[in-house]
């Protein structure tokens, strides 16, 4: 395996990551199985997906860009910011 160049601590490349987007999805690359509340397998027809964590969703688990529509974010205000 090589190194990446300029990556945190010049890490090895894994088989498999899951990035989070700031108020965004979970971008999920690699061979990794998606699996519903009942154990039921989710088709899946890329090797990077983006998983929502908005909720709002229309093809859920998948990301379908609605986060940004409902202004989805994944940190809570500051208390010095006023929310709305």
């Amino acid at each position: 395996m090589t190194a990446l160049q300029g990556g945190p601590a010049d890490r090895e490349p894994a088989d498999g990551e899951i990035i989070v987007c700031p108020d965004g999805p979970l971008l999920v690359r690699g061979d990794f199985e998606i699996l519903t509340p009942s154990g039921e397998p989710v088709a899946r027809q890329r090797r990077t997906v983006a998983l929502c964590r908005c909720g709002a969703s229309a093809i859920k688990p998948y990301c379908d860009g609605t986060h940004k529509l409902i202004k989805f974010r994944t940190e809570p205000p500051s208390p010095a910011e006023p929310e709305g």
